[in-house]
C-alpha cells in the first residue's frame, strides 16, 4: 500500500504555489481585500515552536479568507534593529549587519518549508536603509508638525556601556548586560508628543469590539486617566522663586490628613538646594543611582532628607508640615512633589514611621473604629467608607463621592482646581547606540537644531564602526558625525542617537501596503489596504507596541501618509498563547539544577532517565519552552520527521488558540497518524468503484454539509480546534461510510477543501488525486446547503446481549422493518450472529437497537 511521504508531498506542492504566483497581491478595486498580518519576528537566528503557532494561525485565515473571494495580503517582514546584533559584534567580532542578515537568511529558510501563504516580493527587514530611510522622512514631517521635540529628562544611564536603558533593562537596580549600578542621569532626549493623544486613544478603545477586553483593560490603565486637583502650598524658608510648591494629587479628599510634603531629586527646588548644601547634594546623587521604573521605586528602602522647609496646610495657616526630599518621587510624574497622607498610602505610612511623622485617620470602615497601625486603609475608591475628617463632614461615601466633593469644596475657597490627568507620558526615542535608525537631524552653532534635507535621506549608518570601546561608535566617527548644516553650510554635527527600535515597529504595517514605494506609503495603496483586518501576535505585545502604533498611525494620518480610516489601524485583535514543554531536570555534585533538552530523555517503566547515562531526571510540569532551561523542540527537525502540516495541525488542535498548547512528541506521533490516514483514504478511495447507495449517500452528503457549516464557524470565531474535532469526526464518519464510490469521492474533496487552511499540503495531494480542478488553495471555500443542515437522521447504537457492537445511520422515521433490516445487515452483528439468526430484535425508535442472542 502506497504511504503518505510529507517530505516528497511538502516541496512539491510549495513549488507549485510559487510557481503559480497564488500568494502574490496585487492591488485589485474590483475585489474586497483582506488584510492579516502577524507580529513580525526579530531575526534571532532560529524559529521556535511560538512562532510555529503564530503565523499557522495567521494562514489559516489568510487562506480561508482567500478562498471565500478575497484579495488577501499577508506579508512578512524583520523586526531588525536593537541591541542584540550590537552584543554579538561586540562578542564575537564582525559587524551586527552581517550579524542580522545572516539570522534573517537562516530563518527565511525555516520559514518557507512551513507552506505559508506569504507574499515574499513584500519583505523587507526593519535595517534596511530603504525603510528606515522613510522612517526619516516621516521623522522630519512629524518635526514639522509639532510631533516631535527635544527636552531634558531623566533616564536610566549604564556608566559602564555608557547607554540609556530602558525600565525593563534595569534588573536589581544595575544594567542588565554590564552589571554596574546604574544611575539616573539627566540628557536632552527626543520625543513624540504621544501624550497629546491621550483621550483619543482612551476613547477610541471603545469602538475596538474586535481586540480582547483584557488588552483593551491594559491600554486604559497604562493610558492611566484620573481626574484630581492641583493646587499649590505657600513655602516656609524657601530660596527666593519658590513661593509655592505645586502639587497635584488624585485623592483630594485626604488632603485633610496630610503630615507632610516631599519632592523628587529632580525637581528644581531640590536642584537649587543641593547647590548650597553638600549633603543634599550627596542624598540626590544616592537617588539618582536608582532606577526610573515604578516597581523599582516601590521596592526600593524609601529614604528622606528632612530640608528644613516647610509648607502651610491651605486650610489652617498655622498648620505646617515638614518638606522632605524622597528617594520614591519621579520628576516625570505629576508635578514631581507630594504631599504624604500615610494613613491611606502605604508608601507614605513606611515613610512617616521611619522618621516619625503624624499619622491622621481621614476615613476608617463603616463597621470599625481601629486607626491604621502598620498597614494603610487604602480601598477601591467604588467602595463605601466613613469619613471622620470628610469635606462634607462626618459622612459615609465612597471615595469617588468623596473626591468630587472635595474638588468642589477646594474650588469654591480658591484652593486650586480640578484637572484631568494622564498617566501616559510622552514617549522618549533617543538611544545611545549604534545600530537603529539615525535622527536625521544636525546640530549647528548658528541655526540651531536643523532636520536633513529629503533629497539627502536615508541617513545611512557607516559600516567603517568597531565596537572595542564602550558606548556609541557614532558618536566616534568623525566623517560621518562632522558635517555641513543644511541650512546654512557651516561646520556642523549630526545627531548621534538613533531611534527607539519600537519605533521601527510601529508603522512596518503601513509599509506593506506598498514596500517599494518611495514615499512612506502611496495613498491609493493605503486607502485600498489599510486597515489590518486581522491581527495576530503575543499578549507581552499589549500595550506598549500596540500604544505606540495607534499613535504612529494619527501621526501619519496628521502628516498625509494613512487615510483617516486607518487612525486605528487594526480592526481585530488575536492574542494567542504559549507553546509549552515538560523541563528534565538532574542536580550537580553541588545540588544545582542542571536542564537536559527533550531529545537527551528516554522513558522506562521507572520513569523517565538521561539516554546517555541512566540516571534518573526529575520531570518539572509543562512552562513556556525556555533555551536557559532546554525544554525546547526545535521545529525545523520536527518538519523534517513529521511535515510541516504535522506539526500545524498539533498546534491546531490541542487547546483554543488563546490558550497555551503544551508540545508532545505523542500529541505530534497522533497528528501524524491522522494526515497518513486522510491520505490512506482518498488514495483507497481514487480506485473505488461502490455503486451508489442512496440512503448511505444521503447520509454522508448530510454529513459533510454540518461539517462545512461547523469548520467555517470556527475558523470565523477563532475556534480552530473545534474546527479541527470536526474535521476528525467528518474522517470517521467517510471511514466508516457505505456511500457510493463517487460520493465517497465528493466528500473526501470537501475535506481536502476544509483542511487546507490548516494543513494545505496535505490537502493540495488529495485535491490532485481525486480529480479536484486546479489547485484547492484557488478553489473556493465550499458552502453548506441550509436544507442539508436539517437534522433528518437518527444515529442508533447497536447493543448485542447489551454489548455496544455498533452503530447506524438511518432516515429519521424510518419504518421499523427497514431498520431492522439494516441492522442485520451490519458487518459486527453479522460476526456475531455467525449465520444464526438473533433470538429477539428490539427497536426503540430514534434510541437504540437491542439484539438478543
Amino acid at each position: 500500500m502506497s504511504r503518505y511521504d510529507a517530505s516528497a508531498v511538502e516541496p512539491k506542492w510549495q513549488s507549485a504555489w510559487d510557481e503559480a504566483g497564488v500568494f502574490r497581491a496585487e492591488r485589485d478595486e474590483n475585489r474586497p481585500k483582506y488584510y492579516v498580518l502577524e507580529m513580525f519576528p526579530y531575526p534571532s537566528g532560529r524559529i521556535h515552536m511560538g512562532h510555529v503557532r503564530n503565523y499557522t494561525m495567521g494562514d489559516v485565515i489568510a487562506r480561508y479568507k482567500a478562498a471565500q473571494g478575497f484579495n488577501v495580503l499577508h506579508p512578512m517582514g524583520w523586526d531588525a534593529f536593537g541591541m542584540p546584533a550590537e552584543n554579538a559584534a561586540m562578542e564575537q567580532g564582525g559587524h551586527p549587519a552581517e550579524w542580522t542578515y545572516g539570522n534573517i537568511a537562516d530563518m527565511r529558510d525555516q520559514l518557507k518549508p512551513m507552506g505559508l501563504s506569504i507574499d515574499w516580493s513584500r519583505e523587507f527587514a526593519t535595517c534596511d536603509a530603504e525603510y528606515y530611510g522613510q522612517q526619516q522622512a516621516m521623522f522630519i514631517d512629524m518635526l514639522d508638525k509639532g510631533l516631535v521635540y527635544r527636552k531634558a529628562a531623566t533616564v536610566n544611564w549604564d556608566p559602564v556601556d555608557m547607554t540609556v536603558l530602558a525600565n525593563e533593562q534595569v534588573i536589581d537596580g544595575k544594567g542588565w548586560r554590564s552589571g554596574a549600578p546604574v544611575e539616573r542621569r539627566e540628557l536632552t532626549q527626543w520625543f513624540f508628543r504621544i501624550s497629546d493623544f491621550s483621550e483619543e486613544l482612551l476613547e477610541a478603545l471603545d469602538g475596538l469590539e474586535k481586540w480582547p477586553e483584557k488588552v483593551r483593560l491594559m491600554q486604559r490603565n497604562w493610558i492611566g486617566r484620573s481626574r484630581g486637583l492641583q493646587f499649590g502650598f505657600e513655602t516656609v524658608g524657601a530660596p527666593e522663586g519658590f513661593g509655592t510648591l505645586e502639587v497635584y494629587t488624585t485623592r483630594p479628599d485626604t488632603l485633610l490628613g496630610a503630615s507632610f510634603a516631599a519632592i523628587s531629586p529632580d525637581h528644581p527646588l531640590a536642584k537649587r538646594l543641593e547647590a548650597d548644601n553638600p549633603d543634599i547634594a550627596a542624598f540626590n546623587a544616592e537617588c539618582r543611582k536608582m532606577g526610573t521604573s515604578e516597581e523599582a521605586l516601590e521596592t526600593a528602602e524609601k529614604k528622606g532628607f528632612a530640608t528644613g522647609l516647610r509648607v502651610k496646610h491651605p486650610f489652617d495657616p498655622a498648620w505646617e508640615m515638614p518638606v522632605y526630599i524622597a528617594n520614591f518621587i519621579l520628576m516625570d510624574y505629576g508635578t514631581g512633589a507630594i504631599f504624604g497622607c500615610p494613613a491611606h498610602d502605604q508608601r507614605d505610612l513606611d515613610f512617616a514611621r521611619k522618621y516619625g511623622l503624624d499619622v491622621i485617620d481621614v476615613f476608617k470602615p463603616v463597621d470599625s473604629d481601629e486607626s491604621v497601625d502598620d498597614t494603610a486603609f487604602v480601598p477601591p475608591k467604588t467602595e463605601k467608607v466613613r469619613y471622620v475628617k470628610g469635606f462634607a463632614g462626618d459622612a459615609v461615601q465612597t471615595g469617588e463621592d468623596a473626591v468630587e466633593a472635595a474638588i468642589d469644596q477646594c474650588e469654591a475657597r480658591g484652593v486650586g482646581k480640578g484637572v484631568v490627568n494622564y498617566r501616559l507620558r510622552d514617549w522618549g526615542i533617543s538611544r545611545q547606540r549604534y545600530w537603529g535608525c539615525p535622527i536625521p537631524v544636525v546640530h549647528c552653532e548658528t541655526c540651531g537644531v536643523v532636520p536633513e534635507k529629503k533629497e539627502n535621506l536615508p541617513v545611512e549608518l557607516p559600516r567603517d564602526v568597531s565596537f572595542d570601546k564602550p558606548g556609541n561608535p557614532l558618536d566616534r566617527h568623525p566623517t560621518w558625525r562632522d558635517v555641513a548644516c543644511p541650512s546654512c553650510g557651516k561646520p556642523a554635527r549630526r545627531e548621534t542617537d538613533t531611534m527607539d527600535t519600537f519605533v521601527d515597529s510601529s508603522w512596518y504595517f503601513a509599509r506593506f501596503t506598498a514596500p517599494r514605494a518611495e514615499t512612506p506609503t502611496t495613498m491609493a495603496d493605503a486607502e485600498y489596504w489599510m486597515n489590518v483586518d486581522q491581527y495576530i501576535g503575543g499578549i507581552e505585545h499589549a500595550i506598549l507596541h500596540l500604544l505606540y502604533s495607534r499613535f504612529f498611525a494619527r501621526a501619519m494620518h496628521l502628516t498625509g501618509h494613512l487615510p483617516k480610516k486607518a487612525t486605528e489601524p487594526f480592526d481585530a485583535l488575536f492574542t494567542q498563547g504559549m507553546v509549552t514543554h515538560e523541563i528534565y531536570v538532574t542536580r550537580d555534585d553541588r545540588d544545582r539544577p542542571v536542564y537536559h533538552l527533550p531529545g537527551d530523555i528516554e522513558w522506562t517503566e521507572s520513569g523517565a532517565r538521561l539516554g546517555a547515562t541512566g540516571e534518573p531526571v526529575e520531570v518539572i510540569p509543562s512552562a513556556k519552552m525556555s533555551k536557559s532551561k532546554k525544554n525546547v523542540v526545535d521545529p525545523v527537525n520536527i518538519i523534517r520527521d513529521f511535515g510541516a502540516d504535522t506539526a500545524r495541525w498539533f498546534m491546531l488542535s490541542d487547546s483554543p488558540p488563546e490558550r497555551d498548547v503544551e508540545w508532545t512528541a505523542a500529541g505530534a506521533e497522533a497528528a501524524w497518524k491522522h494526515l497518513s490516514r486522510v491520505w490512506r483514504l482518498a488514495d483507497e478511495a481514487r480506485a473505488d468503484t461502490a455503486p451508489a447507495d442512496g440512503a448511505a449517500d444521503e447520509v454522508l452528503a448530510r454529513a459533510m454539509h454540518r461539517t462545512i457549516d461547523e469548520v467555517t464557524r470556527g475558523i470565523e470565531g477563532f475556534a480552530f480546534n473545534k474546527a479541527v474535532a470536526k474535521l476528525y469526526e467528518f474522517t470517521n464518519t467517510v471511514a466508516k461510510s457505505k456511500a457510493g464510490a463517487e460520493t465517497r469521492r465528493a466528500a473526501l474533496r470537501v475535506l481536502a477543501q476544509l483542511m487546507a487552511p490548516m494543513t494545505p499540503h496535505l490537502a493540495e495531494d488529495i485535491w490532485a488525486m481525486l480529480g479536484g480542478a486546479g489547485l484547492v488553495a484557488e478553489a473556493a471555500w465550499p458552502v453548506a446547503d441550509p436544507a442539508m443542515l436539517v437534522e433528518d437522521t437518527v444515529t442508533l447504537p447497536i447493543q448485542v446481549n447489551g454489548k455496544r457492537r455498533s452503530e447506524i445511520q438511518v432516515p429519521k422515521h424510518m419504518a421499523k422493518e427497514e431498520v431492522e433490516k439494516r441492522v442485520l445487515a451490519d458487518e459486527a452483528v453479522q460476526r456475531v450472529l455467525a449465520g444464526a439468526a438473533p433470538k429477539k430484535l428490539i427497536v426503540v425508535p430514534g434510541r437504540i437497537v437491542n439484539v438478543v442472542i
